[in-house]
Formats: structure tokens, C-alpha cells, sequence
């Protein structure tokens, strides 16, 4: 089940809850619905793996546990705040530099997520706990084009 919250007059966050599920197209949907179209592409990779991350590895595909995305339009920045309900998580860095000198080995397939993430959005940043992630999109960059077309 998905629950959506309007955006309360004088208050810019929406917010979407969903069950922890992989079936994600439409809370995607949802995300991306005022994202211009030359971005949504990019960006429904980047969100699908941050909630494929939430419901799998954070809440372990439990039904009982929610996923909750708040999300606002800032100017030309775009925001989605990430939550679980898991036990949480330790990021290997803030991945300042250039985001694929933290690929993985190539045998493995853990960490290939946090590079997406990376390279698609500005701002990648958890809090403390681990239970919570922030992504930021600044639109304003004309001289960049989508990573995907």
C-alpha cells in the first residue's frame, strides 16, 4: 500500500510511505512526476536503486516495515529524503572526489549503487544512523546534459 501526503499550505515537503517492496514503478511515478523530462531518466535510476537499497538491504523486503520518501522543489534544486526502518548503515565515504575510484571489485556486485548514486545526484549524504538518506538535484547547469538520454 502507498500513502501519500499532500504538501501541507506553507510547508514544502510531500510525502510518500509504501510497504518495503521492489515494485517500484509507481512511486517512481509519483517521485519524478515534476521533474523536467530530459532528467527523469537519470533520476528514476539514481531513486530506484536509493529504494531498492531502503527496502531491501534496509529493511530486508519486510512487508511490516515502511519506506518513507519525503520530496520538494527548491528554486532549481530538487530534494528526496530517504528513510527505513532497518538497523542501519555505514557508508565507506562521503565520495567527494571522482566517484569511480569507490566501484567495487568487479566480482562483486555490492557498492555499485552508492557509485550510481555518485554520479547522478550533487548531494548524497546520510545521517548518523545510517537510516536516512538525502539526495539533492541542482537544475540550474546548463552546460550539463543527462547522463541517460
Amino acid at each position: 500500500m502507498i500513502t501519500i501526503s499532500p504538501r501541507p499550505v506553507g510547508r514544502p515537503w510531500g510525502t510518500i510511505s509504501f510497504a518495503s517492496t521492489l515494485y517500484l514503478c509507481p512511486i517512481l511515478d509519483l517521485l519524478l512526476a515534476e521533474v523536467p523530462h530530459r532528467w527523469q531518466a537519470e533520476l528514476r535510476l539514481g531513486l530506484q536503486e536509493a529504494l531498492v537499497n531502503a527496502a531491501k538491504h534496509g529493511n530486508n523486503l519486510d512487508p511490516s516495515k515502511l519506506v518513507i520518501v519525503k520530496f520538494k522543489i527548491e528554486d532549481d534544486h530538487y530534494w528526496w529524503l530517504i528513510s527505513d526502518e532497518g538497523g542501519g548503515f555505514t557508508p565507506p565515504c562521503e565520495c567527494k572526489g571522482n566517484p569511480h575510484e569507490y566501484l567495487p571489485p568487479e566480482e562483486s556486485e555490492n557498492g555499485r549503487g552508492l557509485c550510481i548514486l555518485h554520479k547522478i545526484f550533487d548531494r548524497v549524504h546520510w545521517n548518523a544512523n545510517g537510516t536516512e538518506l538525502r539526495l539533492g538535484k541542482h537544475f540550474n547547469n546548463r552546460f550539463r546534459l543527462p547522463l541517460l538520454h
